[in-house]
């Protein structure tokens, strides 16, 4: 039996990237995926396409997850779809980089929508849902599983990127503090903080030689990492095999965060 056999999953922001990986990786693992997308519906049915090819069950399901009632509209179409959820993959995130002195107050806010008060919305609905249904343990030891993805950036500051890099340290806190409030409804939420991912965000950093080795200089692992890296991770936290772990953010980074920087003494 697989893993998340029977469970029914919510991935925001799943028609591209990392988003799409764990989106695939979920289903390949049992899950039933509603899969998320806010502007890209093609990006959506290449992930829905993809599910299918490899046996797996989704649909594809329009929202702004920044607004709270599109947020409620896509649980409420999921729980008429497949009757529950089971579990939540936080994802949906956007860049919107300017210099501190010059970042407008909407790019600010924007970012700090998309990547950070989307997670609360979707969590909330989330929770509501794990604990009008309670555990069916057919199907898992916990109510339910939510999963936050953040980033390197949640601890490693990036000029430039200053709204980015706050909502992602915003949401280390978030996934502890909502952790600790919901453990005893036997509802588990962690994070998943990735370094660099081959996805089409990045891609001008790992492309071409010359800029995947300037890349390298941050990884002492020496590659820059895959989509299928994050989505493994996402199966086991939404797995009974990570039952007792909550409140962890894992990072998921070939070293980025083990400051490479000083390897010679700094």
């Amino acid at each position: 039996m697989k893993p998340l056999q029977q469970q029914i999953a919510i991935v925001t922001g799943a028609s591209s990237g990392i988003g799409q990986g764990v989106a695939i990786a979920l289903a390949k693992a049992g899950a039933k995926v509603c899969i998320n997308y806010r502007s890209s519906e093609d990006g959506a049915k290449k992930t829905l396409k993809e599910i299918e090819q490899n046996g797996g069950e989704g649909f594809i399901q329009q929202a702004d997850v920044s607004q709270p009632e599109a947020v409620k509209t896509m649980f409420r179409n999921t729980v008429e779809q497949y009757g529950t959820v089971d579990i939540l993959v936080n994802n949906a995130g956007i860049q919107v980089d300017a210099p501190f002195l010059e970042m407008s107050h909407d790019d600010w806010q924007k970012v700090i929508d998309v990547n950070l008060s989307s997670q609360f919305y979707c969590s909330q609905e989330a929770a509501k849902e794990f604990i009008r249904r309670g555990i069916v343990e057919e199907r898992s030891k916990a109510a339910g599983k939510i999963i936050c993805m953040s980033s390197v950036h949640d601890i490693i500051p990036w000029a430039g990127h200053i709204n980015y890099a706050t909502a992602k340290a915003g949401i280390l806190m978030f996934a502890k503090t909502l952790a600790q409030e919901l453990a005893e409804k036997k509802i588990r939420v962690n994070a998943i903080s990735p370094g660099a991912i081959k996805t089409d965000i990045n891609r001008d950093a790992w492309e071409d030689d010359a800029s995947r080795e300037k890349l390298l200089q941050l990884i002492p692992y020496q590659r820059v990492g895959e989509v299928e890296d994050i989505g493994k991770a996402a199966v086991w936290l939404a797995s009974d095999d990570s039952d007792y772990v909550q409140g962890q953010t894992i990072y998921i980074d070939g070293g980025m965060t083990l400051y490479p920087g000083f390897k010679d003494n700094g």
